[in-house]
């Protein structure tokens, strides 16, 4: 189905990586944290340093300044410029799910920006966490950081004996495929359930079926704006004052609730079509509509189809230190590999929709073979293409997250 037109053909930057929100947010915004250290470091320079803070709104007060506050502006000053920097730098290639789980709204009725157990971001990007996700699937329990070392070697056997099918206590590449396709319909399930308390939520009538202007008026509630407000202008028809960005983000989100709107359309979305809306990788169609706009995003030539320069083509911005430039050479070397490696099916140099369409598919059982290889490759050390315990636990980093250290003394104790 053709989407709205207002929408279309806006590109804000040479590379057509637009300044863009949910739900195809293009490079991540600074958090909210940072914007508000810029504000307070600009606040600092104009001697404002000392003034008492009660949020955003607070309406400039009468310069008191209490005793011994004289040096504090010049000291905070500095410290708010270091802010500053922090905050607009250029995003790194992807972040862990513990930064991302802290970025998200606080309205759960917006579509994610990451999809658990698929390949590429909504933007793009790599999805860093997805060898742990299809590893461990929902259960990431005893792998956080400050986790007992004994405990996690411990489940880190237990899930390879759960691997293991027939334990010889080797896991092939097909006991892999199968585990990894196990673990990632537990994401979908998790996304089904998640969805349906979304839909309760934007669905006040009970009817089974949402609306635009009933989402939109649960869209803007989750902004601040007054909910009973917005409804009563919705329904007389009146017009809506917004600001610009949160009306990129409504033509952004109606773009996709066409999308989601199976023929007939009626703009009335059913509980499986907004699970669809939410989470792409539920429908073939919406998976395809991503694919288009992430095409969108990164073709520079307009031929609808990306060349490796397009792929790897770093993200808007300047880096001005080793970190940031190693951060970039990560980039290029991590996309390059992936994009020769896994995307481009034919090796042709170019990479279409339907290529790009056919790897992100997380339910695509040759695909998950192709990964299931690939984990093993990481870790066989042995090189007898099946991972055996010592191996899991020595790079228990990439199938956990966690470096669980003297794996090879604890080996036979976990077991």
């Amino acid at each position: 189905m053709a989407a709205p037109a207002s929408s279309r053909g806006r590109r804000a930057c040479p590379h057509g990586l637009e300044a863009r929100l949910f739900p195809e947010e293009r490079w991540p915004r600074p958090s909210r944290l940072s914007l508000e250290a810029s504000r307070r470091s600009a606040a600092f320079a104009t001697g404002h340093a000392c003034r008492p803070s009660r949020g955003r709104a607070q309406a400039a007060m009468p310069s008191t300044q209490a005793p011994g506050c004289s040096l504090a502006p010049r000291s905070l000053w500095l410290l708010g410029a270091v802010l500053l920097v922090g905050a607009s730098a250029r995003p790194a290639n992807h972040s862990s799910t513990r930064d991302r789980a802290g970025r998200r709204e606080d309205s759960e009725i917006l579509p994610p920006d990451h999809l658990n157990g698929v390949k590429l971001e909504m933007d793009g990007h790599l999805n860093k966490d997805f060898h742990q996700e299809v590893f461990l699937g929902k259960d990431t329990d005893g792998f956080e950081e400050d986790a007992e070392p004994r405990r996690s070697r411990r489940k880190l056997m237990v899930i390879f004996s759960k691997v293991d099918v027939n334990a010889d206590r080797r896991i092939s590449a097909q006991e892999m495929q199968r585990w990894i396709v196990e673990k990632t319909a537990e994401h979908f399930q998790e996304a089904v359930g998640e969805s349906r308390a979304h839909f309760r939520a934007v669905d006040p009538d009970g009817d089974g079926r949402v609306s635009w202007d009933e989402y939109k008026v649960k869209f803007l509630a989750s902004k601040g704006h007054n909910e009973r407000e917005v409804a009563e202008k919705i329904r007389n028809d009146q017009e809506l004052k917004v600001d610009e960005e949160t009306q990129e983000v409504l033509e952004n989100l109606k773009d996709r609730w066409y999308q989601a709107d199976n023929p007939p359309p009626d703009l009335l979305l059913t509980e499986e079509e907004f699970l669809s809306f939410l989470h792409p990788e539920h429908s073939r169609g919406m998976l395809r509509f991503m694919v288009k706009e992430i095409v969108r995003d990164l073709d520079q030539d307009g031929d609808k189809q990306l060349s490796l320069p397009e792929f790897i083509s770093l993200p808007v911005g300047t880096v001005e230190n080793q970190r940031g430039q190693d951060i970039d050479d990560s980039w290029v070397r991590d996309r390059r590999k992936e994009f020769e490696e896994l995307i481009d099916a034919n090796h042709d140099g170019v990479v279409t929709m339907e290529e790009l369409e056919e790897y992100m598919d997380p339910m695509n059982e040759y695909n998950a073979l192709t990964e299931a290889k690939q984990m093993i490759a990481v870790a066989d050390e042995n090189q007898n293409r099946h991972l055996e315990p010592e191996e899991v636990l020595k790079y228990s980093e990439f199938f956990t997250g966690s470096k669980l250290m003297d794996y090879a003394r604890n080996v036979h104790e976990e077991f």
